[in-house]
Formats: structure tokens, sequence, C-alpha cells
């Protein structure tokens, strides 16, 4: 694992000066070492047995298919300003708060994707305040399936958050270690 943490910080870059600096993690999928060692590292964060991973559009759905590859369970999309889902009951939206740095995205994946005997685990690169995994989480559990927890690349939640809490998550790396 230490081999898989030192290459997640190498690969990792602070792009940009002030308010529009961001995180550049682009050097990871093009790593194969990170690529064969990050779905096992990340599927092991949270106990149990998944039978679908949900990943957020679009580093956590590409992240969820490898955890779920490795586990041999099921992917779920969760799309961000999807406009199928504005028109059809088949989806499940959940808005987020006009305050999320997207400006309030509509998040959404079709009903029949999350079943109620389902045990889910959501995966992302990247947690800073929880609002898509607390959306999933929600979403999940209006159809009655079970919530295992979030695992993540990086936590940005402050030390002691109960939305860590309330999402089981688990990171391999915190902000503060980039």
């Amino acid at each position: 694992m230490a081999s898989l943490l030192d290459r997640l910080k190498v690969g990792f870059h602070w792009r940009g000066d002030g308010p529009v600096s961001f995180a550049d993690v682009t050097e990871w999928w093009r790593d194969p070492v990170v690529l064969r060692d990050l779905p096992p590292a990340l599927a092991a964060l949270v106990p149990g047995a998944p039978t679908v991973v949900i990943g957020p559009a679009s580093r956590g759905t590409l992240l969820g298919a490898l955890v779920a590859a490795h586990l041999g369970a099921g992917l779920v999309e969760l799309r961000k300003n999807d406009r199928v889902a504005e028109h059809g009951p088949e989806f499940l939206t959940h808005r987020l708060p006009r305050s999320y740095h997207e400006g309030g995205a509509l998040l959404s994946f079709r009903r029949a994707l999350v079943r109620p005997d389902d045990r889910v685990l959501c995966v992302d690169d990247w947690i800073e305040t929880g609002a898509q995994a607390l959306a999933a989480r929600e979403m999940v559990a209006s159809i009655g399936a079970a919530w295992l927890g979030t695992a993540c690349v990086v936590s940005d939640l402050p030390a002691g958050s109960p939305v860590a809490g309330t999402l089981g998550l688990r990171w391999l790396l915190r902000a503060d270690d980039l």
C-alpha cells in the first residue's frame, strides 16, 4: 500500500492560483500500477460484499468501474445534469444545494439499476463536501437498498466531520497529505 500512496502523491498536482486553483489527478490514470492497485485498495476500505458500486460522473464512474470489476459487482453511474432524467419517472433524481460548486447539479440514475436487495458501495476520487455521496445515499435509501459506505482516494472533509460518519466514509489520503 505504501507504494500506491507514494505513487498517488507523486501523480498529484495543485494547479492554478488562489480561487482558481484545482486538484489535478490526471497522472493517476496514466500510471498502470495505480490502475492495478487502486481498485483493491478502495474495495478493502469498506466492509461488506457490495452487489453494486455507484460512482458519480465522471471520475467516480471511472473508479467505480474499476472497483466493480475487481469485486465482481455491477456499476451504476450517478449522472450529473442528465436531460433525460428530467423527463422520465424511471429516473431517480436529487438536486444538489446551490452552494455546491457546480451550482445545484441534478444527479440521477435509472431506478431499475438499484434494487431493494442490493448492497451499495459508493466510490469517488475526492470528497470535498460529501454532497454527491450524501445524495447517492439518500437515493439508495429511498429504494430500500443497503448502504455499505463510501470509499474515496482523497478526503477533504474536516477531521471529525459528521458527514464522514453519515457516509461511512473511508479514504486512502487526506487532502492535507498532498
